[in-house]
């Protein structure tokens, strides 16, 4: 529920950013990437009239204060522009051997 408080915001070690999440600035890049040009209202319009989230959602991701965006969103947002989230090995300590 938006606007709702439960708690104290749960960190990981896995997954830490300073301001804001990394997938804001991928998204920024598979929409400029897709549309092939620089963010307008009609791309984020059209990724709303292709089952996406509302436009006004995008716009907050990428210009406003939204720091942590949901991953259904996000996902919505990719799949209305034909991509897929594909989960890749990562070369790191943790899953090394």
């Amino acid at each position: 529920m938006a606007g709702s408080k439960t708690g104290p915001l749960r960190l990981y070690k896995s997954y830490m950013f300073r301001n804001r999440d990394p997938v804001i600035d991928e998204m920024r890049t598979i929409i400029q990437d897709t549309y092939g040009q620089k963010i307008t209202g009609k791309a984020m319009k059209d990724i709303e009239d292709h089952g996406g989230p509302k436009a006004g959602t995008i716009r907050n991701w990428l210009f406003g204060d939204t720091k942590r965006p949901q991953s259904a969103s996000i996902e919505a947002a990719g799949r209305a522009m034909g991509m897929k989230r594909v989960w890749v090995r990562a070369n790191t300590k943790n899953n090394e051997g």
